[in-house]
């Protein structure tokens, strides 16, 4: 893998992990797996995973790779697209054994991508790191491997962020069930949203006019950008274009219940004949 190329990662992969740790042995220390995904000239792009058996010591290390290999077919015939650019460890640093087990994905991979997760979870949060290899020594004597770092960002879907959304707002009610947000619901938090961050733009622009806040051209132009791509539209036609939308939200909602209301009438129905007939 090229210099400068960045590693992206999706909250599924490392939830996973965090699950496959949960749910390890109990002589275990640590786990370890593959990381799948796609590779471009720009970016390593990890969006799935899975764990791999394997058993170590203070002297040695044995890894299932026959399982790895069944594993990672399986995952080829739901995905073909996915391939293995990887693999990963819990814990907070490079062991010795881990330089066994990258040779293996050396094999599997071109330019593996070694991917440290934290499952202490300090300050609540997931810690997670990425290296990449290269060969260190003298050419046709002994060689080692060591381990450089690499920039790894968190990248997600839309639907991985509602979740995410959802799951961060309920982290200080624990073992209430976590729900989906409804369509108005959504519409909501998003016009508030969007509220906030029009008055932080406000703000700003006043400041600079005012003087107590220094010019940026950067963000004149992206304020710029911003204004040219919203289109020109009247206040009434306004109006009317949100009002006509908010009640063909809430007529999509009316029609939701009235099939709810009768399938379960159907259902009772149902039951009610089947049971006078018996």
């Amino acid at each position: 893998m090229a210099d400068g190329r960045k590693v992206k990662v999706h909250p599924v992969v490392l939830f996973s992990i965090i699950d496959s740790y949960e749910r390890r042995k109990e002589d275990a220390k640590r786990v370890i797996g593959s990381l799948l995904g796609t590779v471009d000239a720009n970016s390593v792009t990890i969006t799935n995973s899975f764990c791999v058996p394997h058993t170590e010591s203070e002297d040695e290390v044995a890894f299932d790779m026959e399982f790895a290999r069944n594993m990672f077919d399986l995952h080829r015939r739901v995905n073909p697209r996915e391939v293995i650019v990887g693999w990963y460890a819990t814990g907070q640093d490079i062991t010795e054994h881990s330089v066994l087990i990258h040779e293996y994905y050396s094999r599997e991979s071109k330019s593996p991508v070694h991917l440290v997760v934290d499952t202490d979870l300090k300050d609540t949060e997931i810690g997670f790191k990425g290296f990449l290899s290269a060969t260190v020594g003298v050419p046709g004597k002994t060689q080692g491997m060591m381990f450089t770092p690499v920039p790894v960002v968190v990248e997600y879907y839309n639907a991985e962020r509602v979740g995410i959304d959802r799951i961060r707002n309920r982290t200080q009610s624990r073992g209430n069930l976590i729900s989906l947000p409804t369509e108005f619901e959504n519409v909501l938090d998003m016009t508030k949203t969007l509220q906030t961050m029009l008055e932080g733009v406000s703000d700003h622009v006043n400041n600079v006019l005012a003087g107590s806040a220094p010019v940026d051209q950067k963000i004149g132009r992206y304020l710029m950008d911003l204004v040219c791509t919203v289109p020109h539209m009247e206040e009434d036609e306004f109006d009317d274009m949100l009002n006509s939308n908010i009640n063909d939200l809430l007529m999509m909602r009316y029609l939701g219940n009235v099939v709810k209301s009768q399938v379960a009438l159907n259902e009772k129905l149902i039951n009610t004949s089947t049971i006078q007939t018996t």
